[in-house]
């Protein structure tokens, strides 16, 4: 159960980093959703590496923050965790919108319903790393 990659920046020019610093209630540092007052569950974004290799996208082009192996996501929700050093609340599901499609392909709204990632809050800040650990609390 660890971060296989992280991608953030602005909505247009998306770039994969090997850490981010995570603040919490505000998200993760050089994102387009990092906010002095973020609506709950725009803090953070994870998808399952398992999911994506399914269906055939990047973590980059899933849009979703956080990429990460062996974790059940949908089982996070309401759930408190750690990915890396940085604790975080699982908010809900990540849904996929006609945006995702419109930049991907057709059906991708389909293939993802459901699984498509998890939107979290950050509860303590810190560092988030490639390789990190993601760990139920």
């Amino acid at each position: 159960m660890h971060v296989e990659s992280i991608a953030i920046g602005p909505s247009d020019a998306l770039a994969p980093v090997t850490s981010v610093t995570a603040v919490a209630g505000r998200g993760l540092e050089g994102d387009r959703h990092f906010s002095a007052n973020p609506k709950p569950g725009e803090s953070l974004t994870l998808i399952e590496s398992e999911v994506l290799e399914e269906v055939g996208l990047s973590g980059i082009e899933s849009r979703r923050q956080v990429v990460v192996r062996g974790v059940r996501l949908n089982d996070l929700i309401g759930k408190r965790f750690r990915v890396g050093e940085v604790e975080c609340v699982g908010v809900e599901i990540c849904e996929p919108c006609s945006h995702l499609q419109k930049l991907t392909r057709p059906g991708i709204i389909q293939d993802l319903l459901h699984r498509g990632g998890l939107n979290a809050d950050i509860i303590t800040g810190g560092t988030i790393a490639v390789g990190d650990a993601v760990t139920p609390l």
